[in-house]
């Protein structure tokens, strides 16, 4: 993504500036050299939030290579213009400014929520920040925060997106055509920047909501040297059940800590050090203990030479921990697991006319414990896996003219499963023929696989635009889940001697068109995405059947393919858009519904959304959101058996053939802003779920006599209406 340096005294220039050059970016976070028709030269600060995360504030002042400087100026990270002109078809851009106007629950802005409301990305439940991107599950996501990748994105069991809304610089889902550099998803990539500190002066941020309360400060290191970011949060509302003698011993919260440094010795280089630490805690006295959390650090060396040539170098660390025990009614039992990586990245930006080149290589080494067991201290299983994936890419945007631009890449990944703990044979009943015990050097099995990745743009006059992409996408971390949301216990798999990668082969078409004063657009894609190495659980079988995943997992080929709609209306007092989205989502896995195909369980056939801002006046704006999807697809039993001892068995027939009822939500928002000399205010009034209505989140089928059948299902549901108020100041 580009932001783009919006003068508001020559907003005319930059748009035909834009028109004609594009905007050379660099992901980099350099400053660009551009030339004009006239043969006047110029520096514009355009930069890619990937690394560079200058604010709307950050600076009012910036010195260029050759020391030129200008005014203040303001940054603009999204707009009509640019989605017209990206040339990645599928690609969403998130603005965080509108991010902060959408209504919230319990009075936290959300960026995982808000990408909910797009076309195609849709929620998994109302608690959940889990999201299924174009018929494909939340587990084929993945979300990167500074590069390093986060897992299970949520707090408090999805409540709350893990994201401080005050460290965000930037965000773009990628659902259609993923960039050469990022990989290691079939359904999205998420690419999450955090903001670098002011450069000016101290200043910070306080707010506080109805569960939870934050903090920010930000300052700079020297004149024109660096600057220095720390934010927290915190929920509090254990802290209402300390004087509570009967709950005094429980636990419910959960916090996360952002801090990052950037320092740069000179115009040429620049080191940025970026850290990342959540944690969830709930526990019900000695009964029930439940800790998962993320550790992320990102440490990068940026350099740019005076030939356009542009360098980052990034050493990461990611890890995801999950902790569960259970004493109680006479059992004892307890769960853990955990995904770490750590490795190099190195990617080189190359300015040239009509192409910007990227071409870099990654090593991570992961370490994955699916799960590892304990039940009445008697029991004990574990099953660990070890992976070294290396990559390598070459991409490139070519402008050959003003109304043409191509990207094109080639990803080349090879993933070798490594030794240190059992691997198997295993036969069609799911019993382990042949144990191989490989050494923590031995290579049991490598995969190599090239990822092709094609887009192109079309400008067809001043107000149309047609997009085409192909891509293909390799996974090789999922989570397998026999139920319908993401939680933090889930386990893990990964590709082993029996497990190949996950494959996504997809195809879109896009037509966009943009009004020619820029104040509406609208757009319309369509997919086709083919899946290989799908794998789903056998008949009767869950994640706690059996320990070696190997043994509950069957793989076969899957198939979603769909059409998104989106209108929106861009400027005046009222702003906002509609979308409509139209999908379906299939699996067909020997051993499986009696190997035909069947609907996946995140298939979703209609999506609508419809969101409203209103800016009532300078200090008051209104927001409101309206979702509607079709039901969840799940597998619900024919009929019923009882045997002559009373044993109760219910007969399924075919898998996912039912649904839950319509899924719909309204929620509204009203933020309140006043700037004072040396502050801001704000207040922000939510309410979630406003005519009350009662979601489905889980289906439960019980025997009951009464009926013909002897089944009876229930529906259970969360959250009803609830309301909610926050404040933050800056200063």
């Amino acid at each position: 993504m580009c932001k783009i340096l919006n003068f508001a005294d020559f907003a005319d220039f930059f748009r035909r500036l834009f028109r004609l050059h594009k905007i050379l970016c660099n992901f980099a976070g350099f400053y660009e050299k551009m030339t004009m028709k006239s043969k006047i030269e110029r520096y514009v600060v355009a930069a890619v939030a990937a690394t560079l995360g200058l604010s709307a504030s950050a600076q009012t002042k910036s010195e260029f290579r050759d020391s030129v400087q200008i005014d203040e100026v303001e940054v603009v990270a999204h707009s009509a213009q640019q989605r017209r002109n990206n040339v990645q078809i599928g690609a969403e851009t998130i603005d965080v400014e509108e991010l902060t106007k959408m209504p919230s629950l319990f009075g936290e802005k959300d960026l995982i929520r808000s990408l909910q409301l797009l076309p195609g990305v849709k929620s998994e439940s109302d608690i959940s920040t889990g999201y299924q991107v174009r018929g494909g599950t939340s587990s084929q996501n993945l979300v990167f925060f500074d590069e390093a990748p986060v897992y299970n994105v949520g707090h408090a069991m999805g409540l709350f997106s893990p994201f401080n809304e005050d460290v965000i610089q930037s965000g773009t889902l990628y659902k259609g055509l993923i960039p050469p550099r990022l990989g290691g998803a079939t359904s999205s990539i998420l690419d999450v920047n955090g903001r670098e500190g002011s450069h000016d002066r101290f200043q910070g941020h306080f707010g506080i909501g109805l569960l939870l309360a934050r903090g920010e400060i930000e300052a700079p290191l020297g004149k024109d040297k660096g600057s220095f970011l720390v934010a927290a949060r915190r929920s509090y509302i254990d802290l209402f059940f300390k004087p509570i003698k009967k709950y005094r011993n429980n636990d419910l919260n959960f916090y996360d800590i952002n801090a990052r440094l950037d320092y740069r010795p000179n115009a040429q280089n620049r080191l940025t050090l970026s850290l990342f630490t959540g944690r969830d805690n709930i526990g019900v006295e000695d009964l029930l203990g439940m800790k998962w959390g993320n550790k992320n650090a990102t440490l990068r060396w940026m350099y740019s030479s005076k030939h356009d040539v542009y360098s980052t170098l990034s050493l990461i660390y990611s890890n995801f921990d999950t902790d569960m025990s259970y004493d109680g009614a006479g059992m004892s039992q307890a769960f853990k697991g955990f995904i770490r990586q750590g490795g190099l990245k190195e990617n080189i930006h190359i300015d040239r006319p009509h192409h910007r080149w990227d071409i870099g290589v990654q090593s991570l080494l992961i370490d994955l414990k699916s799960g590892e067991q304990t039940i009445q201290a008697e029991y004990y299983a574990r099953e660990k896996r070890r992976g070294w994936t290396n990559d390598a890419w070459i991409g490139d945007v070519w402008s050959p003219r003003e109304s043409l631009s191509i990207s094109f890449g080639l990803r080349a990944n090879l993933f070798s499963v490594l030794g240190g703990s059992p691997y198997y044979d295993i036969d069609a009943d799911g019993n382990i023929t042949k144990v191989y015990d490989y050494g923590s050097k031995e290579f049991v099995k490598t995969y190599f696989n090239l990822e092709p990745r094609v887009s192109m743009n079309w400008l067809m006059n001043e107000q149309w635009s047609m997009k085409l992409g192909y891509s293909r996408t390799a996974q090789h971390i999922q989570a397998v889940r026999s139920q319908a949301v993401s939680t933090p216990i889930d386990r893990y798999t990964f590709t082993s001697n029996i497990f190949k990668p996950l494959l996504a082969d997809q195809v879109s078409l896009g037509f966009f068109w943009l009004k020619d004063d820029k104040t509406y657009d609208a757009s319309a894609e369509i997919y086709y995405k083919d899946l290989k190495n799908v794998l789903d659980y056998k008949d009767g079988l869950d994640a706690t059947s059996q320990i070696e995943m190997e043994r509950i997992l069957l793989a076969g080929k899957g198939r979603a393919y769909g059409l998104e709609l989106m209108a929106r209306k861009n400027a005046g007092r009222l702003q906002g858009w509609l979308s409509y989205t139209l999908s379906w989502s299939k699996n067909k896995i020997e051993g499986i519904n009696d190997n035909e195909w069947y609907t996946a369980g995140n298939d979703r056939r209609h999506d609508i959304t419809l969101v409203g801002i209103f800016k009532l006046n300078k200090r008051w704006t209104l927001t409101g959101t309206w979702n509607f999807n079709t039901g969840q697809a799940l597998t619900a039993p024919n009929s019923m058996y009882k045997l002559m001892d009373g044993t109760t068995f219910f007969y399924y027939n075919e898998r996912n053939s039912y649904r839950m009822p319509a899924y719909h939500r309204l929620d509204l928002s009203a933020a309140y802003t006043k700037k004072m000399k040396k502050t801001t205010q704000s207040w922000s009034f939510d309410i979630f779920n406003v005519y009350n209505h009662f979601n489905p989140f889980m289906v439960i089928f019980e025997q009951d006599d009464t009926r013909s059948n002897g089944i009876k299902a229930t529906q259970y549901s969360l959250l009803g209406i609830v309301p909610s108020v926050s404040f933050s100041l800056n200063f």
